[in-house]
């Protein structure tokens, strides 16, 4: 290996305390008081209302731009197979959402062209997706059961569901949720809230959507063994659905099971074969559009639903159904499931949206992808969509395709316009377990990720257990309030972190200004006389006697032994001087004459050398703290005067500007402590120590001895 070449240098300065700092870069004490700050905010021109409107609406910026030559073939070709994928995927996730499926294709239609006009990302395709169809489901079944609907059939002397009754009131209840979802996505962007997304973290939203995959997967279990469980909801509901199968497996329908294999190992094999021709082929088979074409004529050539009882699709509605307002009477009952679904789609499309656009160098705008995806849901709502987020099938289609563009999604919608308007009653007579199994094979990307704990055990323990607790919450609490649980989990989790740092304490590495862990290093030197404590994290009301705790571990002083220790003395010999001067005071009223030694006097007499054993000055680097609260300024005030008074200089090194702020509006200076204790660098401090002889009156050893009669 080439040997390291070094680099000599040197830097030749004064020793910079915060005071000096401040004097030599002239710090400002002027403040942008708020009232400006209002109306610089409120100020209108001319350049900026052009730059709010086209940042608002981000279609007039870069549509005018649009390169036909460069990205019109590859647009067009993306947007027909997204389109495509879209006709079987908005059906089967309909089924997830228990709404008719042709509400699936609504919703790949209306909040797509709305994402086309609104969104910033080049390349996700939005519409609908598993995690948010389950979690509108668990909405609808709570709401409208089909037990709500339950009429007697007097042919067959047995109670039936009014499926029409049941249907309508469903799409209702999924119009009115969508609405409410979109609204506080909305208000979430006006407000730049788009940095809630920061608070799911990669490994939180990979638990999450592997959790609520096998929601999706459970809940779709009906369809494949052709029974019909009672659905529950609330905490737990995916245990006793499990239950509840395994009881009525008996009851399976042999017909409609078979068909679901057969389904299952086609989309299989077909899946592999289009990974494996992908590099051959420049546009990837429509797998799950033949499959259901193919399993559409079956059906509809054997006739399977009378023969074999095998359950289908049904009517479906041609043409788009009119604008309907929301139904208000329901906002008070899904306004916590609406704001659990604003998050999640939310969250999901931006992790996807910055992924393609740092892979692409462009930028997505969080906070306009909020008022975007809000837009998308609330209009969808009017006209009976449910929430849609990203899918990241599609979205691979989408940009593997050459989709280079939002065009693409609009080219995906006029393709399911063109479905709904002419086509979809073609597909009355397909298997709803063939849409089933299109959904199981689609999920095989997010069981995947359960290979997720292996690899974050080995880089990062607390990740891997922010996976598995979130997984299991969402298990166990449902994709709403598991995700309420999971994040609440991962705060507590930085919260511990920051609760209990590493305390060091550091060394000079010989010859430089660098200083490093004693405990990490074997090349560096503890600096004699002065000892330099760091803490990991911030210095807050959560760990500030923690801290306190770890220099007097990490530093061998018991402080408060010492200071006990040395009160006693100090008020011992404050009693002592007292009762000498009353001596005194009687011998001189009496008049006798005062003797330098009196008998029974005890004299305190002072070692002005040191401790050996303690430091001269402690060293508090600060460069990890970002700020201070109030508790956390009294416990530094706390340690400098605490170890000033056994003689030891305190002094702090590398802090922030507002760290040093915080210092002081808390009270940390006053006559006595100045910035003049404040240093640039930890190497400032140590020069400075080095450079000055503390004093140690207040730290000298007290011995007392009686003195004999002379």
């Amino acid at each position: 290996m080439a040997e390291r070449r070094q680099v000599g240098y040197s830097v030749h300065r004064e020793i910079l305390d915060e005071g000096a700092v401040d004097e030599m870069a002239q710090k400002s004490d002027s403040k942008t008081s708020l009232c400006e700050k209002v109306k610089t905010s409120m100020s209108c021109s001319g350049p900026r209302l052009k730059n709010c409107l086209l940042g608002s609406v981000p279609v007039m910026s870069w549509l005018p731009r649009y390169s036909i030559r460069e990205n019109a073939l590859g647009d067009l070709i993306s947007g027909i197979s997204v389109g495509i994928m879209q006709l079987p995927q908005g059906m089967a996730y309909a089924l997830l959402a228990s709404v008719p499926p042709v509400f699936g294709l609504y919703s790949s239609f209306y909040p797509v062209l709305i994402y086309f006009i609104f969104g910033t990302s080049k390349h996700i395709s939005v519409g609908t997706y598993a995690v948010m169809s389950v979690m509108i489901g668990g909405v609808i079944e709570r709401l409208a059961p089909d037990s709500n609907y339950m009429i007697w059939d007097n042919l067959t002397n047995s109670s039936i569901v009014n499926i029409s009754l049941r249907d309508a009131e469903r799409v209702r209840v999924a119009a009115a949720v969508t609405f409410m979802s979109g609204l506080f996505q909305i208000l979430l962007g006006l407000v730049q809230f788009g940095f809630v997304v920061t608070y799911l973290s990669e490994p939180l939203v990979r638990g999450y959507t592997t959790g609520a995959a096998i929601h999706v997967i459970v809940s779709q279990l009906k369809y494949t063994f052709g029974i019909s469980p009672e659905r529950y909801s609330g905490p737990f509901s995916l245990l006793y659905t499990v239950f509840e199968i395994c009881y009525l497996i008996p009851e399976t329908n042999i017909g409609t099971l078979v068909v679901s294999i057969v389904a299952i190992l086609g989309l299989i094999f077909a899946k592999e074969l289009n990974t494996y021709l992908s590099k051959k082929i420049p546009v990837p088979i429509p797998v799950e559009l033949v499959s259901i074409v193919i399993a559409t004529v079956i059906s509809w050539q054997v006739n399977l639903q009378e023969k074999y009882g095998v359950d289908v699709v049904g009517v479906i509605p041609s043409g788009l159904q009119p604008p309907v307002l929301p139904a208000a009477s329901l906002f008070g009952q899904v306004i916590g499931d609406a704001f659990a679904l604003s998050v999640v789609g939310y969250g999901i499309a931006i992790s996807l949206g910055r992924i393609f656009a740092l892979k692409y160098g462009y930028k997505v705008d969080s906070n306009q992808e909020l008022i975007a995806l809000g837009l998308s849901n609330t209009i969808g709502g009017f006209f009976q969509c449910f929430a849609i987020s990203c899918s990241m099938s599609r979205t691979m289609v989408q940009e593997s395709t050459g989709g280079k563009t939002q065009v693409a999604g609009a080219l995906s919608a006029i393709v399911i316009l063109f479905i709904t308007l002419w086509i979809g009653t073609l597909f009355e007579d397909l298997p709803k377990a063939v849409l089933a199994a299109i959904i199981f094979v689609n999920l095989h990307g997010m069981m995947k990720q359960f290979m997720d704990i292996p690899a974050l055990w080995r880089s990062n323990k607390v990740d891997m257990l922010i996976w598995v607790v979130t997984f299991i919450l969402t298990l166990l609490f449902n994709p709403d309030l598991g995700l309420a649980a999971a994040i609440g989990f991962s705060m507590l989790t930085v919260i511990f972190r920051t609760q209990l740092p590493k305390y060091s304490i550091l060394g000079q590495i010989p010859a430089t200004d660098i200083y490093r862990p004693l405990e990490d290093y074997n090349q560096v030197e503890q600096v004699p006389g002065i000892l330099i404590f760091r803490s990991s994290a911030t210095i807050y009301f959560a760990n500030a006697e923690m801290y306190q705790e770890a220099l007097g571990e990490k530093s061998g002083i018991d402080i408060t032994k010492i200071l006990s220790a040395k009160r006693k003395l100090d008020a011992k010999r404050k009693r002592h001087e007292k009762k000498n001067a009353k001596k005194a005071a009687k011998k001189n009223t009496e008049g006798e004459p005062e003797r330098e030694e009196q008998n029974g006097i005890a004299i305190i007499e002072m070692d002005a050398e040191p401790d050996p054993s303690l430091p001269r000055a402690i060293v508090l680097d600060l460069s990890p703290v970002n700020f201070l609260d109030t508790v956390g300024v009294k416990a530094l005030r706390s340690i400098q005067r605490d170890y000033g008074e056994i003689g030891i200089q305190v002094v702090l090194a590398g802090c922030q500007t507002g760290v040093v702020d915080n210092l002081q509006t808390g009270g940390f200076f006053n006559d006595k402590v100045t910035k003049s204790c404040l240093f640039y660098t930890v190497h400032d401090a140590v020069l400075h120590c080095q450079s000055t002889r503390t004093h140690r009156q207040n730290e000298v050893m007290y011995k007392c001895a009686s003195l004999l009669l002379m």
